[in-house]
């Protein structure tokens, strides 16, 4: 977990009067960075070597400056790791506003592009449930979000619950997947081969054997010939269920059934 300060959710480097938008504070900064700069290499790091390795100094050694040398840019590590936050939230795809593309296919767009960054960056997730989350790529997202949704058809006191249906089943996938990913590779391991270990390891403790046993035939059926297929298709059967959820309540809606 981040070492985030007290009330950290309260503050917003966003808040902070536009402060997110210079570039620096004024005269006397190092030659050779800039805001941007610093915060792609924060980004590139996390990716690395993760959010708990993630220091100050480590990140000015990479630029090959002070770590008081960054602060002309940053007041605190926490404003930094909300820059890389919002960063992040540039790379995924938004669906064109004026489309003439189905609410469901857009949805699904979606929740595919979160998805994706969630597994892409597994520090992501602790960080969105620390900060305010109200950077321009975050708030470009959102709103996508949102048009989305209410073409669903859904009464105006469904859009929020169906909004958190959807992205925060992907947001419980995507992260579990990621550090699944993480913790695969930080053990030189495969997903695959990760995954036959634990269910070795698992399998030799009596109570979790026979809940093993159980559910084999959930397992049988859910097929897939790799740790990938099976997320693959536990995904797809799953955002579908959300999806014809959705749908249901929608046309109970226009029936006018309560």
């Amino acid at each position: 977990m981040a070492e985030t300060g007290k009330g950290a959710a309260q503050r917003s480097v966003w808040l902070d009067g536009g402060k997110a938008r210079r570039r620096g504070r004024g005269g006397g900064q190092p030659s050779g960075l800039d805001r941007d700069r610093i915060t792609e290499v924060t980004v590139r790091l996390l990716d690395a070597e993760g959010l708990a390795k993630f220091s100050m100094r480590r990140l000015a050694a990479e630029l090959n400056v002070t770590a008081m040398s960054v602060y002309w840019y940053v007041d605190t590590k926490d404003e930094l790791l909300e820059l890389a936050l919002d960063a992040a939230f540039a790379d995924l795809s938004l669906p064109d506003p004026d489309a003439d593309e189905d609410w469901r296919d857009q949805l699904r767009g979606l929740a595919r592009t979160y998805r994706t960054l969630l597994v892409r960056h597994p520090w992501l997730s602790p960080l969105a449930g620390t900060f305010l989350n109200i950077g321009p790529n975050n708030l470009a997202f959102s709103r996508a979000v949102q048009r989305v949704i209410r073409r669903t058809g859904l009464p105006p006191h469904g859009l929020a619950a169906a909004i958190s249906s959807v992205f925060q089943f992907v947001y419980g996938f995507g992260t579990i997947e990621g550090h699944f990913i993480a913790r695969s590779v930080s053990v030189g391991l495969t997903p695959d081969e990760y995954f036959r270990q634990a269910l070795s390891a698992v399998t030799r403790d009596p109570d979790a054997a026979d809940l093993v046993r159980e559910t084999e035939d959930i397992v049988q059926a859910r097929g897939g010939d790799t740790v990938e297929e099976m997320w693959e298709r536990d995904f797809e059967f799953a955002l579908d269920l959300l999806i014809a959820g959705i749908e249901a309540m929608a046309e109970r809606h226009g029936s006018g059934t309560p």
